[in-house]
């Protein structure tokens, strides 16, 4: 990967944390079921961030994590999404999505690993609370099915572009060290999720 393109994508996250615009939902806009799953996690910045971040954290583990882990977010987020759309409500859901972006964000920031099992673990509770965002948000003229699928796959390309971002990018930017360059992404990831938190 050439090295512009590298410090380019990596140094889109301040402007992304800049974009308070963006951390509103599209879930009041009625984009039709395809286009609106698609948008949603990209145009709410705390999605966003958790998502990319998800990938990030799992292409640091290593192993199976890497894989298991995202599999894992989209599978619990199916459910949460479908909760939603059953009528059942998940308490302190949008404060657990601002809790997935801080501890994330945290855990890039001290290039912490957990065991497998507790990394699926932790995704699927923060997934539950994202899938229940989603779902709750969900074009009320939107075809369900059409919606879910959508949003399900924007979040795989998410994980898969922040996982691609430590694989390749990270290693190359500004000439820092993989390790340091990984700690100072995370650490912003982690301080917008509390000024997201903070503002919510």
């Amino acid at each position: 990967m050439p090295k512009r393109l590298s410090v380019a994508a990596l140094t889109a996250l301040p402007v992304l944390l800049l974009a308070g615009a963006a951390s509103a939902h599209t879930g009041q806009h009625d984009h039709g079921g395809l286009v609106a799953g698609l948008l949603h996690p990209v145009f709410g910045l705390d999605h966003l961030l958790a998502m990319v971040a998800v990938g990030a954290w799992s292409a640091r583990q290593g192993g199976r994590a890497m894989w298991a882990v995202p599999a894992a977010f989209v599978a619990l987020m199916a459910v949460g999404a479908a909760l939603a759309g059953s009528g059942v409500v998940l308490p302190l859901v949008e404060p657990g999505i601002a809790l997935s972006v801080v501890l994330l964000g945290a855990l890039l920031a001290l290039d912490r690993r957990l065991p497998m099992a507790a990394g699926v673990a932790l995704a699927g509770v923060f997934a539950l609370a994202h899938g229940q965002a989603h779902g709750g948000e969900m074009p009320l003229a939107a075809d369900p099915v059409a919606y879910g699928l959508a949003f399900l796959l924007t979040t795989a390309v998410l994980h898969a572009t922040g996982a691609v971002l430590v694989l390749f990018a990270v290693r190359r930017f500004a000439g820092l060290p993989e390790r340091w360059s990984m700690r100072v992404a995370g650490a912003a990831v982690a301080l917008a999720g509390a000024g997201l938190a903070a503002g919510g």
